[in-house]
């Protein structure tokens, strides 16, 4: 859907101007970094552009990424692109049904040269977390992503430890119809903030992957191109980006809907509403932008409310996709003139 007040746009640049907190020097260092993030994401994942945006888009929005599709696309592969393109910590976490909550969150450990208990930090506590095939472990152990998602925190045994920041989840998962795989629970599924498919690749881009990968292997080339603490400036300059009151009406409007649409069993929660708002304000970055425009928030609305929704019976025997549904309700829902 096209946004048609592109003549108005010089005035929200004026107006952004004045209320945004990131400037021309923030916005040429953002365009810097993940215009380096995404070349160097792009020698391993091929022809997939776009995927690759929406990952760098939820890095700077501070969020945390479910890719989902089949085996064999290159779930695994975008998300240790991402990883191994930021100097930072990085741990991988293979989901199975035998993974207990404690290998995640770690363990309160007696020590006895001490007498006493020491905690020893599970695999979660590393700026970037690699999830791989979240859906095959068991939901006790998916739930205990829960806190650490939401809070950026690990209670063990009535203890609180802090998260290192930046912290971004990755997690992989396979459709739910395939063998071994429990379906994620509702309350972890909000807690991603998009939710992306690899899709299969263009014959073209098939070939280059036998060409770039049939003899060699990329991921072991890629070289960091960012740091930890540089992410997390960007981070923080991303969070004051201007979004003008009309944006943010605009964004409840669309979620508002998805809760009152007949199609939908269950809509989008206010945790969705603001993670479209600070998604959005990662994309208007990523293209260089200190404002926020319609185009922005309908370009993500998809992959950040599609995998929080949950269709009715009716639209399930249709055989009709919550993805379908977002897309009629992006067309229906009028946007703000003052927004354009």
């Amino acid at each position: 859907m096209n946004v048609t007040g592109a003549p108005h746009e010089g005035l929200v640049q004026d107006q952004a101007m004045r209320h945004s907190g990131i400037d021309h020097d923030g916005l040429d260092l953002v365009t810097d970094v993940t215009t380096r993030i995404r070349l160097a994401m792009a020698t391993v994942i091929e022809g997939k552009p776009d995927v690759i945006n929406t990952a760098i888009t939820v890095l700077l929005a501070e969020g945390h990424l479910l890719i989902e599709d089949v085996p064999g696309v290159g779930k695994t592969m975008l998300a240790k692109a991402l990883a191994k393109s930021i100097d930072c910590s990085v741990r991988r976490v293979q989901f199975t049904p035998d993974l207990l909550p404690s290998d995640i969150t770690g363990v309160s450990v007696f020590n006895q040269d001490l007498r006493d208990f020491e905690f020893r930090p599970g695999a979660i506590f590393a700026n970037v977390v690699v999830g791989d095939e979240i859906n095959r472990a068991s939901p006790k152990t998916q739930s205990a992503l829960l806190e650490c998602m939401e809070e950026g925190q690990v209670t063990v045994d009535g203890v609180t430890h802090e998260l290192r920041r930046p912290f971004l989840v990755v997690a992989t998962q396979n459709p739910i119809e395939m063998e071994g795989t429990y379906p994620l629970p509702e309350a972890q599924r909000d807690r991603f903030m998009a939710r992306i498919s690899m899709g299969y690749p263009s014959t073209a881009a098939e070939v280059a992957v036998l060409d770039s990968h049939g003899g060699a292997f990329p991921l072991q080339e890629l070289s960091p191109v960012t740091d930890g603490e540089t992410v997390a400036k960007l981070i923080e300059m991303v969070r004051t980006l201007y979004a003008s009151p009309a944006i943010k009406q605009y964004i409840v409007d669309l979620t508002k809907a998805t809760r009152v649409a007949t199609a939908l069993r269950l809509g989008a929660s206010p945790r969705a509403s603001l993670h479209l708002l600070r998604a959005s304000r990662g994309y208007a970055a990523l293209a260089g932008r200190d404002h926020v425009l319609p185009d922005d928030v309908q370009a993500l609305v998809e992959p950040v409310l599609a995998h929080r929704v949950i269709p009715s019976g009716e639209t399930q025997v249709a055989r009709r996709t919550c993805a379908e549904v977002i897309h009629e309700i992006v067309e229906r829902v009028p946007i703000p003139s003052s927004a354009h």
